[in-house]
C-alpha cells in the first residue's frame, strides 16, 4: 500500500492510504499484462528468481499465460488477472498446471522452439541460460511444477483461494499488484517474492551487459573505442536498464567479462533508430582492435560473485549491489593486468 504524508507546519501528521487501481480500471486488455509481465520477468520483477521463459499463451488456446523454467528445471507457470477474477480464474490456473506436469520433454522443447524461434535443445539452451557446468537431463526438467497467480491486491476471493491451496500442500503463491493513477501519470507495485524484495533503483548497481557479438563481432568496438555501452535493434531498451553509477560488467561471449566501466551522468541517446547507448568512463583495461580479446571467464565471475546469471539476455541477472560490483571491478582490473592487457 502506498500512503501520503499529511505534515503540519513541518511535523510529520499521519499517513493517508492513496486509492489504487487494476488493470481493467485502464481499459487495458489481460493480455497487455501479460506482456508488460513476460517482458519484465527476469530483470525487473524477478531480479534474483532465475527464470528462463520457455512459451507464452497464444490466441484461442487453453494456456496459462507464461510459462518458465528455474534453474533445476522444474517449470513455474504464471496465470495473470487484470481485475477481480475470484476463485474460477483459480481453478482454471490449476488445471493448466496439472495439464503442464503432463507434457513430455519433447513437448515442451516444441513450444520453446515456437516461442523462441531458436532450434537448439531446450536443455541445451537451459544449460547456456543459468551457466551450469553441466546439462541437465531432459528427464530432469519439468518432474515438478510451481504455480504463480498474479493479480489485483484487492482481489480478496483470489487471495483466499491460494491461500486455502497452499495449506493443502500446493506449490501456489499469489503476487498482488496494484496501480496507482500520480498526477496524471500510471505507477505499477509489484510484490515479489520473499518479504517484496526488490533493490532500490536510487541505489548503484553492478550489470554483466552482453556485447552482440553473436551478431556483430564490430559492436564491442563501437562500445570500447567510443566510451560508451549500447545495444541494438530489439534489444536496445535495455540500455535503460542501467543508471549514472552503476558500473557496467562488457560479457563478450566465448571470451568472458572483458571489462567494465561507470555510467556518466547525462541522457540515454540514439545515434540511430536501432541504437541506445550511455556514456561511460572504463575502470579497467579494455580489449585493443588487432589484438586477443583477454576475458575473466564466467566460471571465475560466479565463484567471485556467489551467483549464477542468465546468460542468455543482454542483461546478465541478477544485478550486483554496490559491494559486489566494486569487489568484482578490482578483481578483474587485477585479472586483465596479470594478463597483460
Amino acid at each position: 500500500m502506498l500512503y501520503k504524508f499529511n505534515t503540519d507546519n513541518d511535523d510529520l501528521d499521519k499517513l493517508t492510504p492513496v486509492a489504487f487501481k487494476d488493470f481493467s480500471a485502464l481499459g487495458r486488455l489481460e493480455k497487455d499484462l501479460e506482456d508488460l509481465v513476460a517482458r519484465s520477468v527476469l530483470d525487473v520483477l524477478f531480479e534474483d528468481a532465475g527464470l528462463m521463459p520457455v512459451f507464452q499463451e497464444r490466441k484461442y488456446q487453453a494456456e496459462a499465460d507464461i510459462y518458465a523454467l528455474n534453474e533445476e528445471g522444474d517449470l513455474t507457470i504464471f496465470e495473470l488477472k487484470r481485475g477481480l477474477a475470484g476463485e474460477e480464474a483459480l481453478h482454471q490456473a490449476l488445471r493448466y498446471a496439472q495439464e503442464a506436469g503432463q507434457w513430455t520433454y519433447a513437448q515442451l522443447e516444441s513450444k520453446y522452439h515456437k516461442y523462441s524461434g531458436q532450434d537448439v535443445e531446450l536443455h541445451k539452451a537451459h544449460q547456456e541460460a543459468f551457466d551450469l557446468e553441466h546439462a541437465l537431463e531432459p528427464r530432469s526438467i519439468n518432474v515438478k511444477q510451481h504455480l504463480v497467480v498474479i493479480g489485483s491486491a484487492a482481489d480478496e476471493r483470489l487471495i483466499n483461494g491460494v491461500d486455502y491451496w497452499r495449506r493443502q500442500g500446493v506449490s501456489i503463491n499469489f503476487l498482488p499488484y496494484r496501480i496507482y493513477d500520480l498526477a496524471g501519470e500510471y505507477y505499477f507495485e509489484f510484490f515479489a517474492p520473499p518479504y517484496d524484495k526488490h533493490k532500490n533503483p536510487a541505489d548503484a548497481k553492478g550489470v554483466l551487459f552482453d556485447t552482440n557479438r553473436s551478431w556483430d563481432e564490430e559492436s564491442i568496438w563501437y562500445m570500447v573505442e567510443q566510451d560508451r555501452v549500447a545495444a541494438f535493434g530489439d534489444a536496445k531498451r535495455f540500455v535503460r536498464h542501467v543508471h549514472p553509477g552503476d558500473i557496467v560488467f562488457f560479457s563478450h561471449r566465448w571470451s568472458g567479462i572483458v571489462a567494465a566501466a561507470r555510467v556518466r551522468n547525462g541522457p540515454v541517446r540514439s545515434p540511430a533508430y536501432d541504437t541506445l547507448y550511455r556514456d561511460v568512463e572504463f575502470i579497467t583495461p579494455v580489449p585493443k582492435r588487432g589484438s586477443a580479446i583477454v576475458g575473466m571467464p564466467f566460471s571465475k565471475v560466479r565463484e567471485i560473485t556467489g551467483k549464477n546469471f542468465y546468460w542468455a539476455r543482454t542483461i546478465k541477472v541478477p544485478y550486483l549491489n554496490s559491494d559486489e560490483a566494486e569487489d568484482l571491478a578490482h578483481q578483474l582490473n587485477c585479472f586483465l593486468q596479470s594478463n597483460d592487457v
